[in-house]
């Protein structure tokens, strides 16, 4: 019954265990053709499969969109290399053992390209096949090699800078972790393949060679069993075997020239999804060039003694294929304009309807949100014209809202013809807040802080961090990122920037409406909670000034629970908004501390000194107006202690967090907002008491 049973489980999977055989097959096959001897007509077989999985390889490296496509080409070119190998071994021992039997002794695909390809002449025949080996060795296989290994390098050298611009990609919320996982698949897939590809094109090496080398073995060996086994005199020795060798050598070549130039072909293609047709359309479809090479070759044509049929000919063909392309290229751009005449139609329907009665609805409202963007600037936000901007700002809006915890508001986006024409502004609330100039179809490599070198292009800064930065040609990337820049392309440069402006100005973005669906929301999980909250606990525009002072201080409001729970608790007791913002803080004390050190037990703090401190609370309390009580020398020292801590921290790679009495915090953290952005400032009391406290620096001491 076990045996039985065994049997059936293999019929049912034998469809499993027949998968992937083909390539052991071919493998044991090119083994056995080296030590069997091998049938002429099994020969034939094998000769014209080696030429049709040539040609297939070859239109395979043309169709593909880009060279990863082909990932197996590598594995490819070399099982192809053995199969020749073992055929060339094949065919020399036939050769040798039935040679003086006639032409067709070795099968009739030797003869064919014997005695029909080079015309039976065997000088001609060896003076073609030595023509072929020169061009397969000396240009196109030295040439694929050097490239696949400068390619392998610099691949290699730049998976460090790529790897760092997906992180920023994912941080900044334009890609989802899975996209980043994609991405660093197809980086390390990259670097797998071109590594393959540099010791691919050894074995194309190689087998050139080796059909120089056996070209020569098959000649004096076939000389020598002629002459001396059978009797055949010097010239018909030579006659025959040079004829059977040369064809031997043609058709082992012809693949081996064929897969030379499909390597050749997939290391110099550029990794882009493209069609290698629509590549040479779009960069040799200059209109401009065709027609003055149509002028010189017309020139040419009319010069007595020139063919003049073969030069005027082709001298229309160009003249008219030039042509061609500008009337395309005319089309392309009167039907752009037509999409873009559509606003004009628009604004003219507005001046014929001026004799109305203006109302309302004529009164435009504030964006919340806005970019403006010059003219040329159009095609970043235009999907139809492969725009990505609309797509990453959708991408930074969805990842903030998470973070910050409510819908941030779309982004409203116009043209601004007042604007410079690679210039665009972001707005809050109708406010310029940022702006920069782009250049449309560059990138930016932007210097993280140590790079192993400088770049050609146009000196800039980051708009968003203000980091030195080259505006660089796309073909420059690899090489800017293995220096150890971080490139980016102009739609992320924008969608940086907004995402900057709006984390730093997150309060803005929250009033009334967005409060009141927040507690919505947390109404349908706890009804009990929010009842009663506005207006008997407190009104609406205090709980609204809460979030914001607390979006103001960098703190989210996610945890709306225990926020509210705070609200209920403290309301009754105070309605400052300051003091209830104390008071959520401290009940949000865990996320604060996580959010600045992580899962560190350890929170690295800046302090005060005790008679700094001591003076500051003075100097409040004497003023009345938070703030306004600091005598101006003293804030100056005190901004740049508190400055140089900060850097150290950063230079350590440490969060940076100034730990100070209750009284104090709210004022020293709109002091350091602006002037020392990434300071964050926390009170004794909003230390979690699972927290250890580890002082690295004390401002004001002596």
């Amino acid at each position: 019954m076990d045996f039985k049973a065994v049997l059936n489980q293999l019929k049912e999977n034998r469809s499993d265990y027949l998968k992937g055989i083909g390539t052991p097959i071919v493998v044991l096959a090119a083994l056995g053709m080296v030590i069997l001897p091998m049938p002429p007509f099994l020969l034939d077989v094998l000769f014209s499969f080696n030429i049709a999985l040539a040609l297939v390889v070859l239109l395979v490296t043309v169709y593909i969109m880009k060279p990863l496509e082909f990932g197996m080409f590598p594995a490819v070119l070399l099982i192809a290399t053995i199969l020749r190998l073992a055929l060339n071994v094949a065919s020399t021992r036939v050769v040798l053992l039935e040679g003086h039997n006639g032409g067709d002794a070795a099968g009739k695909v030797i003869e064919a390209f014997g005695s029909v390809v080079i015309g039976g002449n065997y000088a001609v025949g060896l003076i073609v096949f030595i023509i072929l080996m020169v061009i397969n060795f000396v240009v196109i296989t030295k040439g694929a090699g050097r490239i696949s290994e400068v390619s392998a390098r610099f691949t290699l050298d730049a998976m460090p800078g790529k790897q760092m611009a997906i992180d920023a990609d994912l941080n900044a919320g334009f890609i989802s972790a899975d996209e980043a996982r994609a991405r660093r698949d197809e980086v390390t897939r990259e670097a797998d393949f071109y590594g393959s590809m540099d010791g691919a094109s050894k074995f194309v090496k190689g087998d050139a060679i080796a059909g120089m080398v056996i070209l020569f073995i098959n000649i004096i060996g076939g000389l020598f069993v002629g002459m001396i086994q059978h009797g055949l005199s010097f010239s018909r020795a030579m006659e025959v075997y040079t004829l059977l060798t040369i064809g031997d050598g043609l058709v082992a070549q012809i693949p081996s020239l064929l897969l030379s130039i499909g390597t050749a072909i997939v290391v110099t293609r550029e990794n882009a999804s493209q069609n290698m047709g629509e590549q040479v359309k779009n960069q040799l479809g200059n209109e401009k060039s065709l027609f003055i090479a149509s002028g010189i070759l017309a020139v040419m044509g009319i010069v007595p003694g020139m063919p003049h049929l073969a030069f005027l000919s082709f001298a229309a063909f160009l003249a008219y294929l030039g042509y061609f392309l500008q009337k395309q290229k005319a089309q392309a751009a009167q039907e752009e304009a037509e999409q873009t005449s559509k606003g004009g139609s628009v604004a003219n329907k507005t001046m014929q309807q001026d004799h109305k009665e203006l109302g309302w609805d004529d009164v435009q409202p504030v964006d919340v949100i806005g970019l403006e963007v010059g003219y040329r600037l159009i095609p970043l936000v235009d999907q139809a014209q492969g725009g990505e901007l609309l797509s990453r700002i959708k991408g930074v809006r969805k990842k903030l809202s998470q973070e910050l915890g409510f819908l941030v508001p779309p982004v409203h986006i116009r043209d601004n013809l007042e604007l410079d024409p690679n210039a665009y502004r972001i707005t809050l609330m109708g406010v310029g807040t940022g702006e920069g100039e782009l250049k449309h179809g560059d990138e930016l490599a932007i210097n993280p802080g140590q790079v192993f070198g400088p770049i050609r292009g146009t000196a800039t800064k980051d708009p968003a961090f203000g980091l030195d930065a080259v505006w660089i040609k796309p073909d420059q990337k690899d090489e800017a990122q293995s220096l150890g820049y971080t490139v980016v392309d102009a739609a992320t440069v924008v969608a940086t920037h907004i995402s900057q402006l709006l984390t730093n100005n997150a309060s803005l973005l929250l009033g009334h409406e967005e409060v009141q669906n927040l507690l919505d929301i947390l109404a349908k999980s706890h009804p009990r909670l929010v009842e009663g909250l506005v207006p008997d606990v407190l009104p609406l525009t205090t709980i609204v000034k809460v979030l914001q002072n607390l979006l103001n201080e960098g703190v989210a409001i996610r945890d709306m629970r225990s926020i509210v729970q705070t609200l209920v608790e403290y309301g009754p007791r105070s309605q400052d908004p300051d003091v209830l913002t104390a008071a959520v803080r401290i009940s949000l004390r865990r996320l604060i501390v996580q959010d600045a050190v992580g899962n560190n037990n350890e929170i690295p703090v800046i302090t005060l000194a005790p008679e700094l401190e001591q003076m500051l609370h003075n100097s409040l309390q004497n003023a009345g107006d938070e703030g306004a009580g600091i005598e101006p020398g003293l804030a100056e020292r005190l901004q740049n202690s508190l400055r140089e801590a900060h850097q150290t921290q950063e230079m350590l790679g440490e969060p940076s967090i100034l730990l100070t009495s209750g009284m104090l915090r709210s004022v020293l953290s709109r002091f350091v907002k602006h002037t020392i952005p990434g300071l964050r400032v926390m009170s004794y009391q909003e230390v979690p008491e699972e927290r250890q406290i580890k002082i690295v620096s004390s401002v004001g001491q002596h």
